[in-house]
């Protein structure tokens, strides 16, 4: 049984799946100091407020913290914004010059309802026809 389990252990995918994760940890620090500290002061500097949780209104002695949802969103917005630029444009741009974009997947045309499908696919997702095979 102990045989299994270091097995189990030293498995291939597991140990990937180990290392993303700390990776990840370890990426997500990196983002999240970069859009705290960097890019959420620059737009308070620009708009003047860079905390929106002080920003409530009342209804019938309920209240409702309207800026707290805002500071989640400008949070996930900046967040988004700074993968974009800074992760994946550059590594889109390196792949193009080292000639390793990602190919397509072959389609054909279904001939009832004219959707794309896989090559390989003998029915259509979208419309269920039955299709020959594809040589």
């Amino acid at each position: 049984m102990l045989k299994e389990f270091k097995d189990f252990l030293l498995r291939g995918s597991l140990l990937e799946l180990a290392v993303a994760v700390v990776i990840g940890a370890a990426f997500t620090a990196v983002v999240t100091a970069l859009v705290k500290d960097l890019l959420t002061p620059l737009i308070a500097a620009i708009a003047g407020k860079p905390n929106f949780s002080s920003l409530t209104f009342t209804i019938n002695h309920s209240q409702f913290a309207y800026g707290n949802f805002l500071n989640a969103v400008a949070s996930f917005v900046l967040v988004a914004t700074a993968i974009f630029f800074f992760v994946i444009k550059p590594v889109n741009h390196l792949m193009r010059r080292l000639g390793k974009s990602p190919e397509p997947d072959p389609v054909r045309d279904c001939p009832e309802c004219l959707s794309h499908v896989p090559v390989g696919a003998t029915r259509c997702a979208f419309c269920t026809t039955t299709l020959s095979p594809s040589v």
